[in-house]
């Protein structure tokens, strides 16, 4: 009998073409062809346009629907390559080295209408990019457009995922253990001074990663690293206003393609291949994971680099506006992203563009877990509304790929919602405490009323936080790339944002800073001793506090953006580490240091649950004092404030007992110490009123002369262990 081929193959223009597969969407390898799969539920006419790397014009340009030579019978017929609502081809003896690719789309069956304001927008002549693309072409060197002119300047590229792991996997250290630095990848290692080979990249990092392991870090949060176009101008003042010329997405917070990794990013430079830009970043997190360290990477699912109605329209916009977009009745694109447009997160198909993304970063790069940036929108519904049971969360939640990767919310939004505590979580998301934050800088800024809010954000925001959560449920933190770094928090009490050339209008204008006394930089010893006991005492009880604490990169060392509160758009010195902090604030960085050594090994200061809940039976023991032992003062007036964690591990013998004494007054204070444990005496591992020797090398602590009584300086924080 003669075999009956299931999918005829047809001929065009030369090229030997069929019916493809329709999952997975993108273009992905089949024997000795490539297929190519693409979703729009709207457009009734598709094609694909195929270019040779580099090349203005394309070399050929085939209709998912038309007149094609079938070999069989060598006669001309009409195919219509579709399955449902997706377009799908499968094409012989392409170079998929040396291949771009891109969409053209229409609503109309003539392919002749062009799109009106608020009708979908389908235009035939507009080559649209592969939401799906694994590689993206036109910004392979930082600052530069590949396709100067080009109606298609963002072109899809294929990649090989042959990338040799060996043995690697993700690490999966526990949530509690987690110590967290969020780190821009460029502005890491940019700076001169950084001595790396390739500054600004992916691959200069790797000659930090002993830097990062000796300072005590297991988890990297890399800022987006999705390709961006760093060079888009969104802003009409770029145009008018010569001052600003300088000014780029430097951020990365525009995402242009979800499953590529930044080229701009790579040490190839003018080599730039996207197969080797994609094996760089794996071998960087090759390298992270041989060193113990977990990375993360900051999401951006909530707008896309689109913008609004006067935005570019790259990809979503021209396969299917409507599907992709939150959109009015009046077919304006909302905005509670604030960038011009709202990703429509919970329909079915955005809902699965979106995990099939996360479940490729976590099964082709190996990723530990993600920061989703304003993840409040992804609870909202079509009307906008935020859902009661988002079916996105509840997905990425019980998704199986997903399963042991770490999910984190900053979780608000550009629109005013605020779901710290509320965020629909399924026990599996943690979120960015902003309520920490906000409660540990007004109570270092000599704030009143804050000492019992305090003692929760302690305790791991237990008033927040359920107890089938827990304190890990808190990503703990006081500063971030959004907002002054914390040498600037103690500098300024006022944004300086001029360079961002909005008139100082961005940015965040409640700070809860303190600038010491005087605003910006001085010469005022008093002052800049008080500053730099500051950052100390910020970070003492960041890590003395229960949840997982993160840190933005250059805090250890000082590092300052002169006030800049919103640095989103300077590649600069701005924003780049200058490494030679490290020798000047040795004394920082040693504080740094010590703490997470410290935190480290007493576990009793990472529980992964609240100890005290009637549900649990723990051997961790917590106390309130204030001056006096067991007398916490909770006034209005207060600010002062201490604390014990004992915790017996197996016997009354083999005990954990630590105090942490806090003292924001503006007065020198004695704080009465409770009695050590057994034959133990209290000894001292951190007081950051102490100029000369602020903390000692944990296993080193300094036995006290006074047992009873510790001299506190004001704006000052200390600790002490019990053995």
């Amino acid at each position: 009998m003669e075999r009956v081929d299931a999918f005829p193959t047809h001929e065009y223009l030369g090229y030997k073409v069929r019916i493809g597969f329709p999952y997975p969407f993108g273009a992905t390898s089949v024997p000795a062809g490539l297929n190519f799969s693409i979703f729009s539920s709207n457009a009734n006419f598709c094609k694909l346009v195929l270019f040779k790397k580099g090349e203005k014009k394309p070399f050929l340009e085939i209709p998912f629907r038309g007149v094609f030579k079938y070999i069989e019978s060598k006669e001309d017929v009409w195919v219509d390559f579709r399955i449902g609502h997706v377009y799908t081809m499968t094409i012989f003896d392409l170079n998929k080295e040396d291949l771009e690719y891109g969409y053209c789309m229409s609503r109309e069956e003539d392919n002749t209408k062009k799109w009106q304001p608020g009708e979908r927008r389908y235009d035939i002549d507009k080559i649209l990019l592969d939401p799906y693309a694994r590689g993206i072409g036109g910004r392979d060197i930082w600052k530069t457009k590949t396709y100067k002119d080009s109606s298609y300047p963002l072109r899809a590229r294929c990649i090989y995922d042959d990338f040799d792991w060996e043995s690697d996997r993700p690490l999966e250290i526990p949530m509690n253990e987690l110590v967290i630095y969020e780190m821009h990848v460029r502005g890491f290692s940019r700076h001169k001074s950084s001595k790396v080979k390739y500054p600004g990249t992916y691959t200069a990092i790797n000659e930090k990663i002993s830097y990062l392991k000796e300072l005590g870090i297991n988890c990297v949060e890399l800022m987006p690293i999705f390709e961006f176009d760093e060079i888009e101008d969104y802003h009409e003042y770029w145009n008018s206003n010569p001052d600003a010329s300088a000014l780029i997405n430097y951020w990365g917070y525009n995402t242009i393609g979800f499953f590529a990794p930044k080229s701009g990013y790579s040490a190839l430079g003018e080599m730039c291949d996207s197969t080797m830009v994609a094996d760089e970043l794996k071998t960087l997190i090759k390298n992270m994971h041989k060193n113990g360290i977990e990375v993360f990477l900051d999401v951006v699912f909530n707008h896309t680099g689109e913008s609004g109605e006067d935005g570019p329209v790259i990809s979503f916009k021209g396969i299917d506006n409507s599907v992709f977009y939150l959109m009015t009745k009046d077919g304006a694109y909302e905005s509670f992203s604030g960038c011009g447009n709202t990703l429509n997160c919970n329909n079915p198909i955005v809902r699965m563009f979106i995990i099939d993304c996360l479940r490729y970063w976590v099964s082709e790069y190996h990723v530990d877990g993600f920061r989703f940036d304003m993840a409040a929108i992804l609870s909202r519904g079509e009307g906008g509304a935020p859902l009661l049971n988002p079916p996105l969360l509840e997905s990425i939640a019980h998704d199986p790929v997903l399963g042991k990767c770490k999910l984190i919310a900053e979780a608000w939004d550009a629109a005013g919602l605020y779901q710290i505590g509320s965020f629909p979580n399924y026990n599996r998301w943690a979120e960015w405490n902003g309520k920490y934050r906000d409660t540990l800088r007004k109570c270092l800024s000599g704030y009143s009323g804050q000492m019992g809010h305090l003692a929760d954000r302690i305790v791991g925001s237990s008033s927040i936080y359920n107890e089938d959560r827990g304190p890990m449920a808190s990503i703990n933190f006081i500063t971030c790339h959004d907002g002054f770094t914390l040498h600037d928090l103690f500098t300024y009490e006022r944004k300086h944002n001029q360079a961002n050339c909005e008139n100082n209008k961005d940015g965040e204008n409640n700070n809860f800073g303190w600038n010491c006394g005087i605003e910006g930089e001085t010469d005022n010893e008093y002052v800049n001793i008080l500053r730099r006991r500051q950052i100390k005492n910020a970070f003492l009880i960041l890590f003395m506090s229960y949840g997982v604490p993160m840190f933005q990169m250059g805090d250890e060392m000082g590092f300052s953006k002169k006030g800049n509160n919103n640095s989103y758009c300077h590649d600069s010195e701005m924003n780049w580490i200058n490494w030679t902090l490290l020798k000047r604030n040795a004394d920082i960085y040693f504080f740094v240091k010590s703490c997470i050594d410290f935190r480290k090994i007493h576990h009793s200061l990472h529980p992964n649950k609240y100890h005290w809940t009637s549900s649990m039976i723990s051997p961790i023991e917590f106390k309130w004092h204030g001056l006096i032992p067991n007398a916490p003062d909770w006034s209005d007036s207060s600010k002062v404030l201490a604390y014990t964690i004992m915790e017996t591990l197996n016997n009354e013998e083999n005990t954990d007992y630590i105090y942490v004494g806090i003292n924001m007054s503006d007065k020198d204070l004695v704080f009465e110490l409770p009695e050590s444990r057994h034959d133990q005496q209290w000894h001292l591992f951190a007081d950051t009123g102490n100029r000369e020797k602020p903390i000692c090398q944990p296993g080193k602590e300094i036995v006290m002369d006074n047992q009873n009584l510790f001299s506190s300086k004001s704006h000052s924080s200390f600790v002490l262990i019990s053995r």
